[in-house]
């Protein structure tokens, strides 16, 4: 348990970050979820759109350093290769 002021005050500023980078991590997630429902349904065109919208998402969680840069590219990468798989089907 937290003794000091300032170790008290950390405390109270790691709550309150954790609950924002919980947030983001959610909604980072929803976008890349509804490319997997979108690639699911076989629909190309919604496929694309999803993924336009989940890239500036997940490069916000880079700079925001909720996600790893390399774990982003890594997501990007293997969802418009995908898309592009769906396109081309």
């Amino acid at each position: 348990m937290a003794n000091t002021p300032q170790s008290k005050k950390r405390a109270r500023q790691l709550e309150r970050q954790t609950a924002v980078n919980k947030a983001r991590r959610s909604r980072i997630r929803t976008f890349l979820r509804k490319v997997e429902e979108a690639i699911a349904s076989g629909n190309a065109d919604a496929a694309r759109e999803a993924l336009q919208s989940a890239q500036p998402e997940l490069m916000r969680g880079v700079t925001k350093g909720v996600v790893h840069k390399n774990t982003a590219a890594r997501k990007i990468s293997r969802l418009s290769a995908r898309v592009k798989a769906l396109a081309t089907a």
